[in-house]
């Protein structure tokens, strides 16, 4: 169970085909959002039967946003009125809690209001960073587990005299990272055998986390 007064704050990533990115930001600006950041990644289905949350092509765009829940709430419908994420093919949107986002152009903490009550936990959000082509052996240990596919990021550092940390890893050019949403109940699965699979025991061969999910839209089981 999540507790929402305990969260006020959220991510929003909305994953869509190459080119609608821009649109997305756009459409999320309509309700509040002041900005955010478009990744890009690519889908790794090869068989449509096994096709990852229902979209076909390969180049992904990933839009990350950012603000309390009441404004992710509204931006993550209005998303769905506009992109119909039901349908096949037409992307997927869904929203994490976090602690606290500092760093934008607005205090978000200023704009936080407690909402009480429970929701029911359905979805997970699995990522996963390893040495690059490692990616795909992560897809096939999540799929031998039940998962329906994922999305993969190159991830890099920022300079020579610098880099990118994540729980202390470092995320140079060498890195991949795998996104994967998964039902609750699939995910400790999914977990173990990319665990067992990378062997992620062992030092600098990766790192795995996983977080809740507060809405989702466009997953197709």
């Amino acid at each position: 169970m999540v507790n929402l007064s305990k969260n006020p704050f959220e991510l929003l990533f909305v994953i869509v085909n190459d080119g609608l990115g821009s649109k997305v930001l756009s459409k999320a600006k309509e309700k509040g959002i002041t900005g955010g950041t478009i990744l890009y990644g690519r889908g790794t289905v090869s068989n449509p039967i096994l096709n990852f949350f229902s979209l076909y092509d390969e180049k992904k765009e990933i839009v990350l946003m950012g603000s309390n829940h009441q404004i992710t709430d509204d931006v993550i419908h209005h998303l769905d009125t506009v992109f119909h994420f039901k349908k096949p093919n037409h992307g997927i949107a869904f929203s994490i809690h976090t602690c606290d986002i500092l760093g934008s152009r607005c205090n978000l903490r200023d704009e936080a209001t407690e909402i009480g009550g429970h929701q029911t936990l359905m979805y997970q959000f699995i990522i996963t960073i390893v040495n690059r082509g490692k990616a795909e052996d992560v897809i096939d240990a999540a799929k031998e587990a039940g998962s329906k596919g994922g999305t993969i990021i190159n991830a890099r550092g920022s300079g020579i005299h610098e880099t990118s940390k994540l729980f202390n890893m470092e995320i140079e050019p060498e890195k991949e990272i795998v996104m994967i949403l998964s039902k609750v109940e699939t995910v400790d699965h999914i977990v173990s055998n990319i665990v067992k699979k990378l062997d992620l025991d062992e030092p600098g061969n990766g790192i795995i986390f996983v977080q809740d999910v507060h809405h989702a839209y466009g997953v197709h089981d």
